[in-house]
This record gives C-alpha cells, sequence and structure tokens, in this order.
C-alpha cells in the first residue's frame, strides 16, 4: 500500500503530478519539504534524483527536461535554496524547457519575523514564469499551532471544527484548481511554471488515506493555422528571387529530410544553419560566420546584391553576432519567424509569427514543386565555398591552439555522440566545422551563460540514449563544479575541456590586453588543471599539451568506458585569439566579392 503525506496540500501536489505523467523529480535536501519528498520518493510511479547543490539541481533537471522534452520536477526547501534555481529557471524560460519548481514555504504570518530560513517566495521568478500559483495552507493541519499564533489570519480566534473544515475546503478546492491549472501550463507551454507551498509542522508524517481528487482531462492546447494568411505569404514567397532562411537552436529531427531537400534546392533561398540547429545539407550555410566575417570587409554594392528580401527563420537563440549585425544594417523586407509559441525581433524587421511547426509551414509552402528559377543561391554558395576553401588551406598550417584543437575534433569525431557544449568560445570555436552528420548537439542558449554547462551535461546523460560528451572551457568548468557532485554520473559520460588558463575569448575582443588590470578583472589568468578534481569525482584523467599527444590519447579517451572520463587539452594562452583572428582575414579576398 502505497503513503501519501498526510499534509492535505503536499498530498494533492504529490498526487497532481503524477496524474499529469510528471515521472521525474529532481530534490535538493530540506526539512520543509519533506512531505514532498515522502510523497515523491514513496510512490512507484516517479523516478526520483537527490542532489545537494539547487544550482546544480535545476540545471540537471533542465538537462532531464532537454532530452525528455517532456516537464521534470525540482523540490526545494524554503529560504535562499530557492533562489540557486534561477540561473536554470531563466534558461528554461528562454529555451522553452518545461520545468515545473515546487518550493517549500513557511506559513505567511511566519515571513518577515526573524524566523530562520525565511523569505519573501511570492513571485521571485515572475520575469522568468509562464505561470505561477501561491497556493493557501492547511487549516485542517496543525490546527491548534494555528490558533495558538497571534500573528495567524488563517482562522478566526477560537474557531470551531465546522468553521475549520469549511475554510479548509474552500483552500483545498483553491489548490487543487490552481495546481492543475499550473501544471496544464507547463505541459502547454514547454518552459518553466512555479509553485510555492506553504507547509506547517510536524512536516514527516505519512498517511496511507487517499484525498479524494475531481478527475482531470489533460489536454494540449490546440492550434489552428490561419490557411488565408500562409497562403498570402506562399505566394509572396515564391514571388521573392532573394531569401535567406536561418535556423537557430532545434531539437533533432525537427524538420524531416524530404522538406528540408525541397527547401535546399529552391535556387531562390540560402540556408544558415549552426550545430545547435541539429540540421546539416551541402547546400546550407553551416559555418555562418566563414561567410560573414570576411564580409564585412567587401563593397556596399555586393552586400547589397545579397541582401535578401524575406528572412524566414525557425527555431530558437542564433550564435553568430555577425549575421545579426548584417541583417540589421542591411534590413529585409520581411522577416517571419515559424514558432508554436513565440517569436524575437532579432533582425529589427519581424512582421509575421506564424504559429505552427516548421514542418507544417514548409509542407504547406512547398505544396507544389518550385518553377521559378533564380542565381541567388548559387552566387552566395560560391562566395561561402571560396572562403571556407581559404580557410582551409590557412588551417593546415597553424600551430597547436584551440583553433587547431576544434578542427582535429571534428574531423575525428565519432558518430553517433549527443554533444553537450559550453558556452562563450567553445560553442562559437564549435561553430566553424562541420561535425559527422548524426551528432546531436546542445547548448544552452537561452541566456549563454557559462553556469550549469556541466550540470546540465550530466542531466542529459542520465537519460539520453547515446554515449554523451561535454565539451567545455576552463572557466566554464571551474564555474560549474558541482555539477559532478552527484551520484548519477554514467560510465560513457566524458568531458572534454579546454584549459587556455583564462577567458581566452576577452582576448579576441577588442580591450587592453596583458596588462594586471585586464589579466586578473577580464581574462581571469589561472594555474588550475583537472587532475584532482577527476580523482575526487571518480572520473578517468588524460591530459595534453600538443596535438601529437590528443591524437594519440583520443581514440582511447572515447573508448574508454569503465569509469566517466575527463580529457583536458591545455593550449597555449596568448596565441588563441591571433590564430582565429587571422583565420578570418585570410579570408579577405577583393576576388571573391566581385
Amino acid at each position: 500500500m502505497n503513503n501519501y503525506p498526510s499534509i492535505p496540500l503536499a498530498q494533492t501536489v504529490v498526487r497532481l503530478c503524477e496524474e499529469a505523467k510528471i515521472e521525474r523529480i529532481v530534490i535538493c535536501a530540506g526539512s520543509r519539504n519533506a512531505p514532498l519528498t515522502n510523497g515523491f520518493v514513496s510512490l512507484p510511479f516517479f523516478k526520483t534524483y537527490s542532489i545537494v547543490d539547487e544550482r546544480s539541481a535545476a540545471f540537471f533537471a533542465l538537462g532531464l527536461a532537454q532530452q525528455l522534452r517532456k516537464p521534470v520536477a525540482l523540490v526545494c526547501t524554503s529560504g535562499s535554496a530557492l533562489l540557486n534555481f534561477y540561473p536554470a529557471v531563466a534558461e528554461a524560460f528562454y529555451s522553452d524547457i518545461p520545468l515545473v519548481i515546487l518550493s517549500a514555504d513557511r506559513m505567511p504570518h511566519r515571513i518577515d519575523i526573524g524566523d530562520g530560513q525565511t523569505i519573501r517566495q511570492t513571485g521571485v521568478f515572475e520575469p522568468h514564469l509562464e505561470t505561477a500559483a501561491d497556493l493557501r495552507p492547511d487549516v485542517s493541519h496543525a490546527t491548534e499551532t494555528l490558533l495558538e499564533n497571534p500573528m495567524q489570519e488563517l482562522l478566526p480566534k477560537g474557531a470551531s471544527a465546522s468553521v475549520v473544515s469549511k475554510i479548509q475546503k474552500k483552500h483545498q478546492h483553491h489548490n487543487e484548481q490552481e495546481i492543475a491549472r499550473v501544471l496544464e501550463i507547463a505541459l502547454q507551454r514547454n518552459g518553466p511554471v512555479h509553485l510555492n507551498i506553504p507547509l506547517e509542522e510536524p512536516l514527516y508524517e505519512t498517511t496511507t488515506e487517499v484525498l479524494p481528487l475531481p478527475s482531470k482531462a489533460w489536454q494540449q492546447a490546440p492550434l489552428v493555422l490561419d490557411n488565408t494568411k500562409i497562403k498570402s505569404l506562399t505566394k509572396r514567397w515564391h514571388d521573392s528571387p532573394k531569401k535567406w532562411v536561418i535556423i537557430g537552436v532545434m531539437t533533432p529531427n525537427s524538420i524531416d529530410e524530404t522538406l528540408l531537400e525541397t527547401l535546399c534546392n529552391d535556387p531562390s533561398v540560402v540556408v544558415f544553419t549552426e550545430t545547435t540547429s541539429n540540421i546539416s545539407h551541402s547546400k546550407a550555410i553551416g559555418s555562418i560566420d566563414v561567410l560573414l566575417a570576411p564580409l564585412e570587409r567587401a563593397s556596399e554594392e555586393y552586400k547589397r546584391s545579397i541582401q535578401p528580401e524575406i528572412i524566414l527563420s525557425f527555431g530558437g537563440m542564433v550564435v553568430s553576432k555577425k549575421i545579426k549585425a548584417f541583417l540589421r544594417n542591411f534590413r529585409p523586407k520581411h522577416h517571419w519567424h515559424v514558432d508554436q509559441k513565440k517569436a524575437y525581433n532579432t533582425y529589427y524587421t519581424l512582421d509575421e509569427h506564424i504559429q505552427c511547426s516548421p514542418k507544417a509551414f514548409l509542407e504547406f509552402i512547398y505544396k507544389f514543386p518550385v518553377t521559378k528559377t533564380s542565381d541567388f543561391q548559387e552566387k552566395v554558395l560560391k562566395c561561402y565555398k571560396q572562403c571556407r576553401q581559404k580557410g582551409f588551406d590557412y588551417l593546415s598550417n597553424i600551430s597547436f591552439s584551440d583553433l587547431k584543437v576544434f578542427e582535429f575534433l571534428a574531423s575525428r569525431w565519432p558518430t553517433g555522440f549527443q554533444l553537450q557544449l559550453a558556452n562563450s568560445s567553445t560553442i562559437r570555436y564549435a561553430q566553424l566545422f562541420s561535425w559527422p552528420a548524426d551528432t546531436q548537439f546542445f547548448c544552452n542558449r537561452g541566456t549563454s551563460g557559462i553556469d550549469g554547462s556541466t550540470a546540465t551535461a550530466v542531466g542529459a546523460a542520465v537519460t539520453s540514449q547515446r554515449p554523451t560528451v561535454l565539451i567545455t572551457g576552463d572557466l566554464s568548468f571551474f564555474y560549474d563544479i558541482n555539477g559532478l557532485w552527484n551520484n548519477y554520473l554514467p560510465n560513457n559520460f566524458k568531458i572534454i575541456l579546454i584549459n587556455n588558463a583564462g577567458g581566452g575569448i576577452f582576448r579576441i575582443l577588442p580591450g587592453e590586453k596583458d596588462s594586471s588590470k585586464y589579466d586578473t578583472y577580464f581574462e581571469t589568468i589561472h594555474q588550475r588543471d583537472a587532475r584532482y578534481l577527476a580523482k575526487a569525482f571518480g572520473f578517468g584523467y588524460r591530459r595534453v599539451r600538443s596535438l601529437g599527444s590528443l591524437k594519440r590519447k583520443l581514440s582511447r579517451f572515447f573508448a574508454s568506458n569503465k569509469t566517466p572520463q575527463i580529457l583536458e587539452i591545455q593550449t597555449p594562452r596568448k596565441i588563441n585569439d591571433k590564430v582565429l583572428l587571422d583565420y578570418f582575414k585570410t579570408m579577405d579576398s577583393k576576388s571573391i566579392f566581385s
């Protein structure tokens, strides 16, 4: 027989989570949340995880939800514990990942009177949520404690049993409605939601008695396409001879191969993708900055010749700053974004938000074969291929550096892996190269922060059907070291740590370099390595400092599956920026842009 929390509110939360099929629950240690913890752990339906550090726990849950594509719940105690969820909540909000935050709270009359582990939890995530609810406390639990407290306003002084029962029924009805509403929005909107749950002691008691709860039909929000509008857009689309399609972050297999083939074979369309698009095609520009960086020095006339009339965009955030800068200066007449949920005016010309899936939209506009001719795609791809070839020639002669490491990794990457990428330099270097077509890419691009990359990758690895590799920089890795503090690391989880002894991306950006101020406050130079951290967390460890050593050790790194592995690649700090900037300079040629 199942044991449930004896506190009605806690039992209601747990059972409605089960009814909504929210199976994965990440629990942070605490006392105030004990009724929730006992409820989730006691029921066989739930798969629970215990992680101490709340910030890491939240990103771990984000990684789970990222892979499962359905809500994952996070449980914490009262006080500052809740605030540590915020970076992951913001990431989930901008990346459209469903997290359900379940925060235990003190009773309302205990707030701001000097009690420990007590803060104002109501509305704490307000700007970055799909919805939230501040639930009402039970009055049938610990009734005597309530009546004895002169600060409480939940029960009138000396309330009779019938009054208590009447108020409890009112609170219970409210809570049932609000919990169901919030969970349904998490299911429909694919974003973070928050239930704040006030609980009174005693907290640890359980019961086999089941509260009567009304049955609920959980529904997905219906999506109605405006066929008249899409017909109009289809005509405009096929009448235009110059179009760009920009694909940002997308989950794998979001666009069918046949539709991608049709799109890329439209001669009036240039398709731009990134690694995080999880889309590759021989007629797509997969390394955007390889074209856009040298294009910055092309003539005004040439830039206008490849300026699109229409941008069609899919997916989430785009990494390349250069494509944003170009299109903000050379604005198209139209920008249409296809997404069931939201559309950002990234290029300052958004005029259509088409609320459907990319698949549905492409099927509609390419219902009939393309009949009109254009040389637009051919012209742009010719320049891209010439720039890319100059880049290949340059890469064959460069010394050991961050850029050389990424070129080598992409060329030797095994098939069938999931690749998690940290932010900052890592994600940008990864964009410059072609990886095996079946590699699946993920990165926290919602807020683009370095916090949480490791914890997210671990959460993803726990539930992914593929072996997972995280490529990370040294600052991201050391920043999120608590992401490894859990008991769920798969033996086939691997980390490639590119250690250039500081924040190498700051050497690429404008500003003074190699001064005491720069070294300390921008690049933040350090002498740390991961050897002893690897030992502390049970990882196998290898370190390389040259291309020859990397060639020798990479295959063994991928073959080792008895324990998680860290491969630390130490690159020379002071040459990485010059090597990268010269890479783009070598593509600068008037003969290409003419």
